[in-house]
């Protein structure tokens, strides 16, 4: 199913409201125990996106440091009222990506996940499609993405310094 964008979407109190202005660099279905505890869910379902991509149309998310596997944390953007999570934003890129909750889209179909990631953790009964890549632990972004998501990725590392030009 193609979508066009921009598309939009928002907690659940609609408070906070945003548009996405392109399709996501990569949507990732994570299984992870931390995942699964957050989210009180078998997965987390998030959406890849450089922050610029997610523009505010109402509202301002309060942002809520929160634990994460690796020890470096992530800060997750919630709406003050109904504290539903938007999106978060992970230590490796700060900021300027966004891990948008595909499930708080106006029209969460329109970003199916890419990959299954974690699935060493999934729970026993979640059956995984055989159309979808799937990985036990994490992966090669080289191995799965597309040139061009490569491409604005390394664009926004550069911008921030996370990472050298090529």
């Amino acid at each position: 199913m193609q979508f066009n964008y921009p598309i939009e979407g928002g907690c659940a109190c609609r408070a906070v409201r945003y548009r996405v202005l392109r399709a996501p660099l990569f949507v990732h279905c994570c299984h992870c125990t931390w995942c699964q505890r957050e989210t009180g869910a078998a997965f987390a379902l998030n959406a890849m996106l450089e922050a610029d991509q997610v523009e505010l149309i109402c509202g301002e998310p309060e942002f809520i440091n929160t634990p994460s596997n690796s020890g470096k944390g992530q800060k997750i953007a919630r709406c003050p009222q109904c504290k539903i999570a938007v999106w978060s934003h992970y230590a490796g890129a700060g900021e300027a990506l966004r891990f948008l909750r595909v499930g708080s889209l106006d029209q969460p179909d329109a970003m199916p996940p890419d990959i299954h990631i974690f699935t060493s953790t999934k729970q026993a009964w979640m059956n995984l499609p055989a159309s979808t890549p799937a990985v036990s632990e994490y992966y090669d972004r080289k191995s799965f993405w597309s040139q061009q998501s490569l491409e604005r990725l390394n664009t926004v590392l550069v911008k921030t310094g996370k990472q050298k030009p090529d």
